[in-house]
């Protein structure tokens, strides 16, 4: 079928043929073509977008820098699996990130595919390393989908339903939300509970947590949390795990996330937007906790795969060409400027809450949290499309938007985004209004 011919519809419908139910689609859209913070369908439509494939697109759609990278790689080789033999951008890489990455000691990076690989991987090494096999994460958290990545995500469904049993040893403990009740001395003695009842800390191998919680809802961990986390991890000899994933590369407004605590982990995972839209994953930390596993123990045929490699330098150095950590910082201004003013109007806004530009409105019906409006942040994500106008959902209800765009952005495009949020709320939040009465 020729370009000409397709339509959304028309291929939505072999996608249903074709690929599994398990596999969702945000949009029943089909792209043709993307640039920077706009996408184009198979039928010509333009969408804005602040979906950023979840947040991996920190410098756009094909950076001219990245894709010129990764076309100059091509000419030379595509792949020989770098423990088969190796070369010299998987090295750069790790040197780069070993030297970006919080902590004033030795450090080591190696390179997986996925973002739950490098969360597998991490766990491995700190098993290793310690001698002890438990873990403990929070409520709400989202490390990903393979099975120990699985058992440490804090939400069940979609994510867990109908795949147990889940992997032992691994314990969930409360997140702080000053906005649902839940203080940093509540998450603090919710992991001393566990101490206590369940789990003695002389068997806890790690502690993974995301400076702010993607599908969780965009929380960010203040900082005193993190800080009596980090002393916890010291009192128990336990490894602190800070999961980047999607925090990282910039999106917050510092190239990590935990930079905004000063708080130091002893491993970090990385991907989504280290690779400008080329898959790879990153464990970085301490050389001596890395170390602890011998020759062979780590690896994976596409790891730290040469394309992937060097569209990440690219993206590092684009990052600091065009300071994009300072330009998150901006768009992250503008935007809760933008819709804190929207919710002094629209009632449903709980929240709007993040750090940098990664940004959460949280929806509730009157703005009591005892009440999530998952239909006020669903009808938003729907209107929205239709106007051209790319958005997310996440949170333990499925009630809280999440704006991730790419931070090459320009503000009329940031602008124009935010005027169909306005414009389509208005009219989503009045007709809740219409149907509390």
């Amino acid at each position: 079928m020729s370009n000409q011919e397709q339509t959304n519809q028309s291929l939505m419908a072999r996608r249903a043929k074709a690929v599994p139910r398990g596999i969702g689609n945000a949009h029943a859209v089909f792209v043709n073509r993307a640039e920077n913070g706009e996408v184009w369908d198979v039928e010509g439509n333009r969408y804005i977008d602040f979906c950023a494939g979840i947040a991996v697109l920190n410098t756009g759609h094909r950076h001219p820098k990245v894709s010129a990278a990764v076309a100059k790689q091509g000419e030379k080789f595509s792949h020989t699996c770098f423990q088969v033999v190796a070369y010299e951008s998987y090295v750069e890489l790790a040197e780069r990130l070993s030297e970006l990455a919080p902590g004033n000691f030795p450090k080591k990076a190696f390179f997986m595919t996925t973002g739950a690989e490098a969360v597998e991987n991490a766990i491995k090494v700190a098993r290793a390393y310690t001698g002890r096999s438990a873990v403990i994460s929070f409520d709400g958290a989202f490390h990903g989908r393979t099975f120990m990545a699985m058992a440490l995500t804090g939400k069940v469904t979609p994510y867990k339903a109908g795949f147990g049993p889940m992997m032992s040893e691994v314990y969930q403990a409360p997140f702080p939300s000053d906005l649902h009740g839940i203080s940093v001395d509540d998450a603090i003695q919710g992991i001393e509970r566990l101490f206590k009842y369940t789990v003695e800390a002389t068997r806890v191998a790690a502690i993974i947590v995301e400076p702010v919680q993607g599908e969780g809802g965009y929380i960010a961990a203040p900082n005193a949390f993190l800080k009596q986390l980090r002393a916890l991890c010291d009192t128990h000899g336990i490894l602190l795990i800070a999961d980047e994933i999607q925090t990282g590369v910039g999106r917050t407004g510092r190239m990590f996330a935990m930079e905004h605590s000063g708080v130091v982990p002893d491993l970090t995972t990385m991907a989504k937007g280290l690779g400008g839209g080329m898959t790879i994953s990153a464990v970085v930390g301490r050389a001596d906790v890395l170390d602890a596993i011998p020759a062979g123990g780590l690896g994976s045929t596409y790891a730290g795969h040469p394309m992937a490699c060097v569209a990440s330098l690219a993206v590092l150095d684009v990052m600091d060409e065009e300071q994009l950590c300072a330009r998150s910082s901006a768009i992250g201004e503008r935007l809760r400027t933008k819709l804190e003013s929207m919710r002094a109007r629209v009632p449903a806004i709980a929240q709007v809450r993040g750090l940098g530009a990664m940004i959460g409105v949280e929806f509730a019906h009157d703005g009591d949290v005892s009440r999530p409006a998952p239909e006020i942040a669903n009808a938003l994500k729907a209107e929205a499309f239709k106007e051209g106008l790319l958005l997310l959902t996440c949170g333990s209800y499925g009630n809280v938007l999440r704006i991730m765009l790419p931070l090459t952005v320009s503000n009329e495009i940031i602008d124009e985004g935010l005027a169909i949020i306005e414009r389509v709320l208005q009219v989503v939040d009045a007709n809740d209004q219409r149907n509390e009465r």
